[in-house]
């Protein structure tokens, strides 16, 4: 999450325009009569997102594991669905879902 600090502004206020420099939240400018958002809100959305991103780190690893979705199809053409769900399951196992 490079630039979090306007990540948690738009994620509370998706049509805010703003500018921040090197993701200071003293530096935040708001722009065209945008409602400012109080630094303790921005800070309490920024942890929120960080933590989401963070306990979704198996998705991201699982999606960079699977075969291409061709290479599914193909293999379930050719070795039929179970041996599919053999290999599938061999990347859910490597990077589970946390609890």
């Amino acid at each position: 999450m490079e630039d979090s600090i306007t990540e948690a502004i738009l994620a509370i206020n998706p049509k805010a325009e703003v500018s921040v420099s090197a993701n200071d939240i003293k530096t935040i400018v708001w722009e065209n009569d945008t409602t400012p958002i109080s630094e303790a809100d921005i800070l309490a959305k920024q942890k929120e997102l960080v933590a989401a991103y963070d306990n979704n780190a198996y998705q991201r690893s699982r999606a960079n594991e699977y075969p291409l979705m061709a290479d599914q199809l193909d293999d379930i053409y050719h070795n039929g669905v179970d041996e599919w769900k053999k290999t599938i399951k061999a990347v859910k196992d490597k990077y589970p879902k946390p609890s």
